[in-house]
Formats: structure tokens, C-alpha cells, sequence
């Protein structure tokens, strides 16, 4: 979950990231992390309320950053790449083949994927999306509607 500003800071401030006004609007994009799974333009379009001069470019460059630096997680979506503030590794998401709906799911047994007979890869972190359909598609799919 997103917090205050002052921990964005510590963050971006901890991966060797300037705190720039620029930043701090793209980071205020996620409000208090309800508004999460943004596309890019959403980010932008939101970041340019408080900072209008905001370039789309400087919103990309920032969010690529902020993907690097561990603040925002970068999840495959339908065409698209949507930033989630929750970039914990234990969070994991599902994707509705029906309505494209995203949601942060819990999923066991992550902890155990490995990559068999093989020790030259060295894996850093494990980002699980699971496809299928939602609770509210689910029903209209068995219906045959």
C-alpha cells in the first residue's frame, strides 16, 4: 500500500533518486494507493492536476525509475503496462479474461517455483499473474450468456 510523501521520499531518496517535484506529482498520481493499476496516461493525466508543465516523457522516464528502484510494480495488461504502488513481492494479481478487470490476489506456493536442473539463473524476485475469470463473469460464462 502507498503511504505519505515522506516515505515516497525516503524511498526514491534511498535507490539514489532526486526528489523532484516531478517525481513527487507522478508518485501523488497513486493518491493513497485505491487508485492503483494505472496506465501510464492515467499517471500522467493525474500528475499533470498538481504539476501542469509535466511532460509525457518525464511521466514515462519516472515511472521506469520508480519500476526500478522497487516503488511500483509493472504488470502486463491487455496491450498496455499498468504501475501498481503495491510492490511488495509477495503480492501477486489475476487478470479477468471477460471484463480485463485487474486484481491483487494472494497465491500460496510461490515461494517454491524454481527453475529445474538448472543453477546458472539466478532469480531475484517471482511476479505471479493468473488469468481466468472473475466472481462477476464467472456465472454469465456458466450460463452461456
Amino acid at each position: 500500500m502507498i503511504r505519505g510523501n515522506g516515505h515516497a521520499e525516503e524511498k526514491m531518496r534511498g535507490a539514489g533518486l532526486r526528489v523532484t517535484p516531478q517525481r513527487r506529482a507522478v508518485w501523488s498520481a497513486f493518491g493513497d494507493g485505491e487508485g492503483g493499476h494505472l496506465a501510464a496516461d492515467e499517471v500522467f493525466a493525474r500528475a499533470r492536476r498538481s504539476l501542469p508543465e509535466l511532460s509525457r516523457a518525464t511521466v514515462y522516464n519516472t515511472l521506469a525509475a520508480f519500476v526500478e528502484a522497487g516503488m511500483l510494480q509493472a504488470v502486463e495488461s491487455r496491450g498496455a503496462v499498468l504501475y501498481d504502488p503495491n510492490a511488495d513481492p509477495d503480492h501477486h494479481h489475476f487478470r479477468c479474461r471477460g471484463c480485463g478487470r485487474l486484481y491483487d490476489v494472494p497465491v500460496e506456493g510461490v515461494e517454491g517455483l524454481r527453475i529445474p536442473d538448472d543453477d546458472e539463473f539466478v532469480v531475484d524476485s517471482k511476479s505471479v499473474l493468473l488469468r481466468g475469470l472473475c466472481p462477476l463473469c464467472s456465472p454469465a460464462e456458466r450460463s452461456g450468456v
